[in-house]
């Protein structure tokens, strides 16, 4: 046989094997993680989720544990309002709020989120136990930033003849400001974390999609995929917040 013919007839044999290599080499209909329903159906509602009662929740905290926060300012010993009766009943009330793990507090308030929202399960459900438990947090977050405040500046307000109002918001707020935007960031990322809690106990959200299908089905591509929009969604708060802060800083 001649070198030529050996060669062809070598080729002739290994056609086949070659073949289903190339084909297995380009082959584009292998499974990915965008073919899991899981992710490609729910991920993004899961994600909307999270971010409306992230959002809805610091909202409600902000409106309320910033002038809770603001009272223990005022109503402490150097306050403008000082009492030291109201201030350590209101003390004791966020020490205690702060004091109970949050899935401890959202089954205690079972009862009253059903009361109020009709139902325990879902996100807007999650809306009220996630802020009951960041308003005490965030209260304290405030005070601390108000302190921090130069008592300089308040002294020299007050010899100026500026009225306790004056001094509060004028001086001390206005002073604490980045502060308070840099405490913001904190309680927006405080609770997104809250919320993947809150979605073990039905609260939906980005929690529930990576205890139902990434814990309870053991599809790791799901929960590297929460994972991974948790971390950018706490990733862009933060930068946000820091751009934020520095617009406020008149320092």
């Amino acid at each position: 046989m001649s070198i030529l013919g050996y060669a062809a007839a070598v080729s002739a044999s290994h056609t086949p094997a070659l073949a289903d290599i190339a084909t297995r080499l380009l082959a584009t209909d292998k499974p990915t993680w965008f073919d899991n329903p899981a992710i490609s159906r729910r991920l993004w509602p899961a994600t909307l989720e999270t971010l409306y009662m992230t959002g809805l929740s610091s909202l409600i905290t902000v409106l309320l544990g910033l002038p809770l926060g603001l009272l223990l300012v005022a109503t402490s010993k150097r306050g403008v309002l000082a009492n030291r009766t109201v201030n350590s009943v209101l003390g004791a009330i966020v020490n205690i709020g702060r004091s109970i793990p949050f899935i401890i507090l959202m089954i205690a308030l079972i009862p009253f989120t059903r009361f109020v929202m009709g139902s325990a399960i879902g996100w807007t459900s999650a809306v009220l136990p996630l802020a009951v438990a960041a308003i005490p947090f965030f209260a304290r977050l405030v005070e601390t930033s108000v302190l921090a405040v130069d008592p300089g500046k308040v002294e020299a307000a007050t010899m100026m003849g500026a009225t306790g109002r004056q001094v509060m918001f004028g001086v001390q707020v206005r002073e604490a400001l980045p502060g308070i935007v840099q405490g913001i960031t904190v309680l927006i990322i405080t609770i997104v974390g809250y919320s993947a809690i809150a979605g073990v106990l039905g609260g939906g959200g980005l929690g529930t999609l990576a205890y139902n299908y990434g814990y309870q089905r053991y599809q790791t591509d799901t929960m590297i995929s929460t994972v991974v929009i948790i971390v950018l969604i706490v990733q862009l708060v933060q930068m946000m917040g820091d751009m934020l802060s520095r617009l406020v800083d008149h320092r």
